[in-house]
């Protein structure tokens, strides 16, 4: 997108786990939609390597399958596209598996390439074995020439993520690791940035000054989907708020970087994350809150609660919700809240910023029938729909001075223009060698750094821990959290 380095396109990718949900889910149906606007090379290759018995034609025969219900493929596009596919049956821990990988890359078809991509789509238990055996493997080698893409989460704590940023950099270089946070590659996401330094109107409201606070929410109305195993020992802190939330809190505060590369974008977000006041031990409750879905109702439907999920630990403390607020101490931000929410099974899936400017200074129309004037806001979109608009406040036609809310609209997509996804984006990155959208360490590390504290905390909390109904916006006891009387949550577009 905005990197500067050109390197060479791959001829290989590989996906590790690509039976998974996520390849399943994610990968191929981004990687076929690549395919139909012409942006995969020629010459590039995949191997699916995968735990199930199959052989090329199995596997050529459900990536058919799936691609047809899901985007009801078909034609010569689907056809060359699973072409480029061959299988591999192999154990992530099995280093006779990963010297069999290297026999199928140097088969004629693929020819001997000196670029591959190795995609971890796996539990990040596994990237230990992978990093090792690709390296056992000589798939490590030449050094600076393959890349290796990894999914969040970044490890479990600071410690353990820099043991897996150890593990990396003994096989490859910074430049060859792409870790991948699909937030980074919405729409919305991208276009903050333009929406912020590309119009005079906009960027001189962006401080301290005139806006009293923001908040970021990301919201799930899907429960745990089967995924006990992770998300018992993860919970909504790790999952979501220390990467995908915390990242765009980073590019709603970062400055306006020198250029658009890729290192001069991250540097600007990393000194957001060093400029967040730490929080000490005896402040926790008064930043940060947590609790867990129960029973409830979700579009008409009964839903379990959390506690009655297959594979959950009986008595488990972990948190589906988890609400923080934090102050970035710089010259733009200082005094701002900023308040993040994040939660499974709430009232709807939605993703959105929303900043509250200040009130104006001089209570003007006090002595009118206008007892209170609403806030103004700027709210960004992300999901079900991509948007973004301004609040502001007109009189109402007719004798009284009363006032409505208009929406000063800034939708940036047309009817007739097809959404991107975000996947779409990242992966062509991938093949493109660009790293502009992805997460340097050090952005990991600060992130870490930031929530330790609060990880810390509540891994010493076992007996107790807050509840909230399925189906609705999360415990009102996360209110707690807001400086101000007359802040609340917003809980729509």
């Amino acid at each position: 997108m905005f990197d500067q380095e050109t390197p060479l396109p791959p001829c290989n990718f590989v996906i590790f786990g690509a039976t998974g949900n996520l390849a399943s889910n994610k990968l191929l149906p981004a990687l076929y939609r690549l395919e139909l606007a012409g942006k995969l090379p020629e010459g590039l290759n995949f191997v699916a390597f995968g735990r199930r018995e199959w052989d090329d034609i199995l596997w050529r025969d459900y990536a058919r399958t799936l691609l047809t219900n899901k985007l009801k493929a078909d034609g010569a596009d689907l056809e060359r596209f699973v072409n480029r596919f061959d299988y591999l049956r192999g154990e992530l821990n099995d280093p006779q598996a990963f010297l069999d990988l290297k026999e199928v890359l140097a088969r004629p078809k693929l020819g001997v390439c000196s670029n591959v991509v190795f995609y971890l789509a796996i539990k990040p238990g596994d990237f230990s074995a992978v990093i090792k055996n690709l390296d056992g493997a000589g798939l490590s080698h030449p050094r600076g020439l393959h890349r290796i893409v990894v999914e969040k989460p970044f490890g479990v704590d600071i410690e353990s993520a820099q043991m897996l940023n150890q593990l990396l950099h003994r096989y490859f270089d910074e430049k060859q690791v792409f870790r991948i946070d699909h937030y980074q590659g919405k729409e919305t996401v991208q276009n903050l940035l333009v929406f912020r330094f590309a119009n005079t109107l906009i960027e001189p409201l962006w401080n301290r000054n005139y806006i009293d606070h923001v908040q970021i929410t990301v919201a799930e109305d899907l429960g745990i989907e089967k995924r006990a195993d992770y998300y018992d020992k993860a919970g909504a802190l790790r999952d979501m708020l220390q990467n995908h939330l915390m990242q765009l809190l980073t590019l709603v505060a970062m400055e306006p970087p020198p250029a658009l590369e890729a290192d001069a974008l991250r540097d600007e977000k990393v000194k957001v994350l060093r400029s967040i006041r730490p929080i000490s031990r005896r402040s926790i409750h008064a930043h940060a809150f947590r609790a867990q879905y129960k029973a409830g109702l979700i579009a008409g439907q009964q839903v379990a609660g959390y506690q009655d999920e297959t594979g959950v630990e009986q008595d488990s403390v972990t948190e589906t919700f988890v609400a923080a607020k934090f102050y970035i101490d710089n010259w733009r931000w200082r005094g701002v809240p900023f308040y993040l929410r994040t939660g499974k099974r709430l009232k709807q899936s939605m993703s959105m910023i929303a900043l509250r400017l200040r009130h104006p200074p001089q209570q003007l129309f006090r002595e009118t029938p206008l007892e209170t004037l609403e806030p103004n806001w700027i709210v960004l979109s992300i999901q079900p729909d991509e948007s973004m608009h301004m609040e502001i406040h007109a009189k109402q036609p007719g004798l009284d001075m009363n006032t409505r809310v208009v929406k000063l609209n800034a939708s940036f997509r047309n009817p007739d223009e097809h959404p991107l996804d975000a996947y779409e984006a990242l992966l062509l990155d991938v093949i493109e060698g660009d790293r502009t959208l992805f997460i340097r360490f050090d952005e990991v590390e600060w992130a870490w750094r930031v929530v330790d504290p609060i990880l810390k905390y509540w891994a010493q909390e076992r007996d107790f821990i807050h509840t909230y109904v399925a189906g609705g916006w999360g415990p009102i006891e996360a209110n707690r959290l807001f400086d101000g009387e007359d802040t609340e949550w917003r809980n729509s577009v």
